[in-house]
């Protein structure tokens, strides 16, 4: 058999005008960044090629032009189809602007489209989305005016409501993996996480594509390990040596290489500094209040990825099983941009087998953020005005977690506030109030958690709601607060009030322990 190993420019050769590519990738890890970067500079030199769909599940990003960024040419591309933009503000520029369609769907959802696609199925056939803005009676997951064919569709099965999401033909697949051989077999062995790659690898050969693996090392053929094969050679077109892998081959976009992180070696220090108590610290130190030993649990980013450093200065964060959407579980998950990996992970699977978890209800508890939440309880997190983020993972996870803490501040843009002797002190309000009247965008459903008995909490610096069936109900608030000026006033509506709601415990406004490490061994006690 001819060797695959083949340079870049013959391989990107194998991308038409009209195709359809699909790129790995969560943040920088499992990224093919040199390939893309090429990709965006082809067409820049010679507007080749154009009008192409790119689908990708996580966010391929790092705000700084990087990822998916490089694609961010109107002529380039067609059709975006994604869960996460928040990471690609050109992209973001392009949607908005109408230059070209885009759609926004569930994370967990496109990781599983690649399987029905290899398999040749109708599509994905799940629950995740319904009543959110992907639901075909509201937005159906279009992002602007440009974009007007319906991909996702709401169908009937035994007496219940389900969506399809459709399966399309993938002409082009961009993967990453860490060494590859004459024949084409890729091993992962550097990568903290798989991203998908042989799902998007069979979909592709299954439907008449192409399938280019950017890699940094190259081997002589059939001397990779077979149980270290993740890529198998009769799915792989192209291997492509990277150039420049301090550049274009990183694990993630802030770090080179890590062994902790790709799970060959453990570490004692879990690299978690301790956080100053500000707001954002008191919403995580109440957040904790609601584990309890051996729970499994899920942190988003924002102020959800403050928590670990919580449970580490408790000491109790080796009692609890972390995990993470992109694969790791167990270990400590990272933040910023190596959010998606974790130090000491016990074991990194395919994101499309987490989701399979996730959304059969494994998690104990999800941490997500809050950015605007309604008298009904509905939250959004993916559209403001001018803004697209996008919702990753947070649809599946925050509808079939058995209980959701959303955490966020009580107001954005501005906010200042103090926190010492025990209590909290708003020093000034933020621009943008987190609580109003109707979301801009419906991220989750508060009818669909009350019809599935789920338990949500909102928790904010200075109160703490509960949804009920009658709506947001406010269950405890801050000490040095004013219930009238500093929560009631802030909001757009009322929520229903308690005769007398709990203060939230003023060694959450201290740097004293919180005695996780003693609730938990009495706990264990019984």
């Amino acid at each position: 058999m001819n060797s695959k190993v083949t340079d870049l420019q013959h391989a990107l050769d194998l991308i038409q005008d009209g195709d359809t590519i699909t790129t790995s990738g969560f943040g920088g890890g499992g990224f093919p960044e040199e390939l893309v970067v090429a990709l965006g500079r082809k067409y820049a030199s010679s507007g080749k090629p154009e009008g192409i769909t790119a689908l990708f599940a996580a966010g391929q990003g790092d705000f700084e032009g990087r990822g998916l960024e490089c694609l961010a040419h109107p002529g380039l591309l067609r059709r975006i189809i994604g869960a996460h933009y928040n990471t690609c503000p050109n992209l973001v520029k392009l949607i908005l602007g109408n230059a070209i369609e885009a759609y926004n769907l569930p994370q967990g959802v496109i990781s599983h489209l690649y399987r029905a696609i290899a398999a040749h199925t109708p599509g994905v056939i799940t629950k995740v989305g319904l009543n959110t803005f992907v639901d075909p009676r509201l937005e159906g997951g279009k992002v602007n005016d440009k974009t007007t064919e319906d991909l996702v569709q709401l169908i009937e099965l035994n007496g219940e409501e389900w969506l399809l999401y459709p399966s399309m033909p993938i002409d082009v697949a961009l993967l990453r993996g860490t060494t590859g051989d004459e024949l084409g077999n890729i091993s992962m062995e550097e990568e903290a996480i798989f991203c998908g790659g042989l799902a998007m690898a069979q979909a592709a050969k299954n439907t008449g594509g192409k399938v280019i693996v950017q890699v940094k090392n190259l081997v002589r053929r059939e001397t990779i390990d077979a149980q270290q094969v993740k890529i198998p050679g009769n799915l792989v077109d192209a291997v492509v040596l990277c150039s420049d892998p301090a550049t274009y081959h990183q694990q993630t976009f802030l770090t080179s290489y890590s062994p902790v992180l790709a799970g060959h070696l453990k570490t004692s220090a879990t690299h978690l500094a301790r956080k100053p108590l500000t707001e954002r610290k008191v919403i995580a130190r109440r957040a904790a209040m609601e584990l309890f030993p051996g729970a499994i649990v899920n942190f988003g980013i924002g102020i959800p990825d403050n928590i670990p450093s919580v449970l580490d200065e408790e000491g109790v964060i080796d009692e609890l099983i972390l995990t993470v959407e992109s694969g790791p579980t167990g270990g400590v998950p990272r933040a910023t941009e190596d959010f998606g990996v974790a130090v000491n992970p016990w074991a990194i699977i395919e994101q499309e087998s987490q989701f399979d978890y996730y959304d059969g209800g494994g998690l104990d508890l999800a941490y997500l953020g809050l950015a605007q939440a309604d008298r009904s309880g509905n939250v959004n997190v993916s559209r403001f005005a001018r803004k697209l983020a996008g919702c990753g993972g947070f649809i599946n996870i925050s509808q079939n977690t058995r209980k959701v803490v959303f955490c966020g501040t009580f107001t954005a843009g501005g906010l200042e506030a103090r926190v010492e002797d025990g209590k909290i002190r708003i020093v000034r309000e933020g621009t943008f109030k987190t609580f109003i009247d109707a979301v801009a965008q419906l991220t989750f459903s508060s009818d669909y958690a009350n019809k599935t008995r789920q338990e949500i909490l909102y928790i904010t610096e200075r109160a703490v709601f509960k949804l009920t069936r009658n709506g947001l109900a406010l269950i405890e608030i801050a000490p040095g607060v004013d219930l009238e000026k500093d929560v009631l006033s802030q909001m757009e509506f009322t929520p229903i009030i308690s005769d007398d709601p709990r203060t939230m415990d003023s060694i959450l406004f201290s740097d004293d322990s919180l005695g996780l490490r003693r609730r938990f061994e009495e706990a264990v006690a019984g």
